[in-house]
Protein backbone atom coordinates (compact mmCIF):
# COMPACT_ATOMS: atom_id res chain seq x y z
CA UNK A 1 0.00 0.00 0.00
CA UNK A 2 2.50 2.76 1.01
CA UNK A 3 4.15 2.96 -2.79
CA UNK A 4 0.61 3.57 -3.69
CA UNK A 5 -0.45 6.29 -1.19
CA UNK A 6 3.02 7.85 -1.54
CA UNK A 7 3.41 8.37 -5.40
CA UNK A 8 -0.77 9.07 -4.47
CA UNK A 9 0.23 12.23 -2.83
CA UNK A 10 3.21 13.38 -4.92
CA UNK A 11 2.66 12.68 -8.56
CA UNK A 12 2.26 15.81 -10.61
CA UNK A 13 4.10 17.63 -7.50
CA UNK A 14 1.04 17.25 -5.76
CA UNK A 15 -1.15 19.13 -8.41
CA UNK A 16 -3.94 16.79 -8.86
CA UNK A 17 -7.57 16.95 -7.81
CA UNK A 18 -7.40 13.28 -6.71
CA UNK A 19 -4.04 13.76 -4.84
CA UNK A 20 -4.28 11.64 -1.48
CA UNK A 21 -3.47 14.51 0.71
CA UNK A 22 -5.02 12.71 4.10
CA UNK A 23 -3.37 9.32 5.21
CA UNK A 24 -6.10 7.36 7.37
CA UNK A 25 -4.00 5.08 9.76
CA UNK A 26 -5.21 2.59 12.66
CA UNK A 27 -3.39 3.81 15.66
CA UNK A 28 -2.08 0.82 16.67
CA UNK A 29 -0.07 0.82 13.07
CA UNK A 30 0.50 4.45 13.21
CA UNK A 31 3.71 4.68 14.14
CA UNK A 32 5.19 2.02 11.45
CA UNK A 33 3.26 3.26 8.72
CA UNK A 34 4.90 6.83 9.92
CA UNK A 35 8.37 5.98 10.04
CA UNK A 36 8.45 3.62 6.19
CA UNK A 37 6.60 6.65 4.73
CA UNK A 38 9.34 9.39 5.55
CA UNK A 39 11.73 6.54 4.74
CA UNK A 40 10.54 7.06 0.94
CA UNK A 41 9.70 10.71 1.73
CA UNK A 42 13.59 11.10 1.93
CA UNK A 43 14.52 9.27 -0.52
CA UNK A 44 11.98 11.81 -3.15
CA UNK A 45 14.11 12.69 -6.24
CA UNK A 46 12.81 16.51 -7.00
CA UNK A 47 14.47 18.30 -10.28
CA UNK A 48 12.64 18.86 -13.78
CA UNK A 49 10.62 16.42 -15.08
CA UNK A 50 11.90 13.80 -16.13
CA UNK A 51 11.94 9.38 -15.91
CA UNK A 52 15.08 10.09 -13.57
CA UNK A 53 12.73 12.38 -11.22
CA UNK A 54 10.00 11.42 -8.53
CA UNK A 55 9.05 15.01 -8.21
CA UNK A 56 8.67 18.17 -10.63
CA UNK A 57 8.12 21.65 -10.11
CA UNK A 58 4.76 23.63 -9.24
CA UNK A 59 2.99 25.60 -11.95
CA UNK A 60 3.79 28.71 -10.67
CA UNK A 61 5.51 30.89 -8.09
CA UNK A 62 2.21 32.03 -6.54
CA UNK A 63 1.52 28.63 -6.17
CA UNK A 64 4.67 27.64 -4.84
CA UNK A 65 3.88 30.30 -2.23
CA UNK A 66 0.54 28.99 -1.12
CA UNK A 67 1.66 25.84 -0.73
CA UNK A 68 4.78 26.81 1.86
CA UNK A 69 2.23 29.22 3.25
CA UNK A 70 0.37 25.75 4.07
CA UNK A 71 2.97 24.16 5.47
CA UNK A 72 4.49 26.75 7.70
CA UNK A 73 1.09 26.30 9.72
CA UNK A 74 2.65 23.10 10.52
CA UNK A 75 5.09 23.25 13.54
CA UNK A 76 8.61 22.12 12.55
CA UNK A 77 8.42 19.03 14.95
CA UNK A 78 5.55 17.27 13.01
CA UNK A 79 6.77 17.11 10.18
CA UNK A 80 7.96 13.41 10.03
CA UNK A 81 10.29 13.84 6.47
CA UNK A 82 11.30 15.90 3.96
CA UNK A 83 12.87 15.02 0.57
CA UNK A 84 15.77 17.44 -0.33
CA UNK A 85 16.38 19.99 -2.81
CA UNK A 86 19.36 19.11 -4.99
CA UNK A 87 21.49 22.12 -5.50
CA UNK A 88 21.80 22.35 -8.88
CA UNK A 89 18.13 23.40 -9.82
CA UNK A 90 17.54 24.65 -13.10
CA UNK A 91 16.69 28.53 -12.37
CA UNK A 92 13.16 29.76 -12.65
CA UNK A 93 11.59 26.26 -11.24
CA UNK A 94 9.42 26.89 -8.36
CA UNK A 95 9.99 23.61 -6.22
CA UNK A 96 8.63 23.06 -2.78
CA UNK A 97 10.70 19.95 -1.24
CA UNK A 98 7.73 16.89 -0.54
CA UNK A 99 6.67 17.20 3.08
CA UNK A 100 4.87 14.07 5.17
CA UNK A 101 3.27 15.53 8.22
CA UNK A 102 2.34 13.77 11.49
CA UNK A 103 0.25 14.79 14.84
CA UNK A 104 -2.20 17.15 13.74
CA UNK A 105 -5.91 16.76 14.67
CA UNK A 106 -8.20 16.11 12.24
CA UNK A 107 -9.54 19.81 12.34
CA UNK A 108 -6.44 21.16 11.38
CA UNK A 109 -6.26 23.25 7.73
CA UNK A 110 -3.88 21.01 6.63
CA UNK A 111 -5.90 17.67 7.24
CA UNK A 112 -9.28 19.39 5.91
CA UNK A 113 -7.94 22.00 3.04
CA UNK A 114 -6.48 20.96 -0.76
CA UNK A 115 -3.07 21.92 -0.44
CA UNK A 116 -2.66 20.93 -3.98
CA UNK A 117 1.46 20.38 -3.36
CA UNK A 118 3.55 17.95 -2.47
CA UNK A 119 2.40 16.76 0.76
CA UNK A 120 0.71 14.50 2.73
CA UNK A 121 -1.14 14.55 6.17
CA UNK A 122 -0.95 11.21 8.42
CA UNK A 123 -4.26 11.17 10.96
CA UNK A 124 -4.66 8.28 13.53
CA UNK A 125 -8.11 6.54 14.09
CA UNK A 126 -9.01 3.89 16.54
CA UNK A 127 -12.02 2.08 14.73
CA UNK A 128 -14.34 2.24 11.83
CA UNK A 129 -16.80 5.17 12.86
CA UNK A 130 -13.87 7.67 13.84
CA UNK A 131 -12.10 6.75 10.81
CA UNK A 132 -14.98 7.45 8.64
CA UNK A 133 -16.12 10.83 10.65
CA UNK A 134 -12.45 11.50 10.11
CA UNK A 135 -12.63 10.92 6.45
CA UNK A 136 -15.96 13.02 6.13
CA UNK A 137 -14.87 15.87 7.78
CA UNK A 138 -14.01 17.43 4.74
CA UNK A 139 -15.75 20.16 2.71
CA UNK A 140 -13.75 18.08 -0.01
CA UNK A 141 -15.23 14.37 -1.69
CA UNK A 142 -13.50 13.15 -4.72
CA UNK A 143 -11.34 9.99 -4.58
CA UNK A 144 -10.97 7.96 -1.61
CA UNK A 145 -9.60 4.86 -0.71
CA UNK A 146 -10.09 1.70 1.89
CA UNK A 147 -6.72 -0.61 2.45
CA UNK A 148 -7.57 -3.79 4.49
CA UNK A 149 -7.58 -7.40 4.11
CA UNK A 150 -11.49 -7.14 5.63
CA UNK A 151 -13.96 -7.57 2.74
CA UNK A 152 -16.46 -6.81 4.67
CA UNK A 153 -15.18 -3.90 6.19
CA UNK A 154 -14.00 -2.51 3.00
CA UNK A 155 -17.43 -2.23 1.93
CA UNK A 156 -18.66 -1.05 4.96
CA UNK A 157 -16.32 1.77 4.31
CA UNK A 158 -17.00 2.35 1.04
CA UNK A 159 -20.96 2.88 1.44
CA UNK A 160 -19.72 5.34 4.45
CA UNK A 161 -17.28 7.81 2.38
CA UNK A 162 -18.59 10.76 1.05
CA UNK A 163 -16.52 10.62 -2.00
CA UNK A 164 -17.90 10.49 -5.52
CA UNK A 165 -14.90 7.25 -6.18
CA UNK A 166 -13.65 5.04 -3.51
CA UNK A 167 -10.86 2.45 -4.59
CA UNK A 168 -10.19 -0.83 -2.08
CA UNK A 169 -6.93 -1.76 -1.89
CA UNK A 170 -5.70 0.65 -4.62
CA UNK A 171 -5.83 4.63 -5.42
CA UNK A 172 -5.85 6.18 -8.83
CA UNK A 173 -8.80 8.43 -10.48
CA UNK A 174 -10.99 7.94 -13.49
CA UNK A 175 -10.51 4.30 -14.52
CA UNK A 176 -11.84 3.25 -17.90
CA UNK A 177 -14.73 5.73 -19.81
CA UNK A 178 -17.26 3.29 -18.56
CA UNK A 179 -16.42 4.54 -15.02
CA UNK A 180 -18.18 7.65 -13.94
CA UNK A 181 -15.70 10.17 -12.27
CA UNK A 182 -16.69 13.40 -10.04
CA UNK A 183 -16.82 14.17 -6.54
CA UNK A 184 -19.37 15.48 -4.09
CA UNK A 185 -19.18 19.14 -1.78
CA UNK A 186 -16.86 21.13 -2.90
CA UNK A 187 -15.64 18.52 -5.19
CA UNK A 188 -18.18 19.46 -7.62
CA UNK A 189 -21.01 18.38 -9.33
CA UNK A 190 -22.21 16.08 -11.58
CA UNK A 191 -19.82 13.39 -13.59
CA UNK A 192 -17.51 12.20 -16.30
CA UNK A 193 -17.59 9.46 -18.20
CA UNK A 194 -20.67 6.85 -18.04
CA UNK A 195 -24.32 6.84 -19.12
CA UNK A 196 -23.86 9.85 -16.51
CA UNK A 197 -22.13 12.10 -18.10
CA UNK A 198 -24.18 11.46 -20.75
CA UNK A 199 -27.21 12.55 -19.20
CA UNK A 200 -25.70 15.76 -18.74
CA UNK A 201 -26.34 16.49 -22.36
CA UNK A 202 -29.81 15.62 -22.19
CA UNK A 203 -33.19 16.86 -21.33
CA UNK A 204 -36.17 15.26 -19.73
CA UNK A 205 -39.58 15.91 -20.77
CA UNK A 206 -42.35 14.74 -18.83
CA UNK A 207 -45.57 14.04 -20.77
CA UNK A 208 -49.00 14.29 -19.05
CA UNK A 209 -52.46 12.68 -20.76
CA UNK A 210 -55.75 12.98 -19.22
CA UNK A 211 -57.81 10.22 -20.71
CA UNK A 212 -61.50 9.79 -20.61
Amino acid sequence: ALPFLVNAGIQNAGQTCSASSRILVQRSRHDEVVARMAERYRALRVGPARADRDVGPLISARQRQVVESYLALADPARIAARASLPGDLPPGGHYVAPALIEGLGPDHRLAREEIFGPAQVVLPFDDEDEAAAIANSTDYGLVASVWTENGARQMRLARRLRAGQVFLNNYGAGGGVELPFGGVGRSGHGREKGFEALYGFSTLKTVAARHG
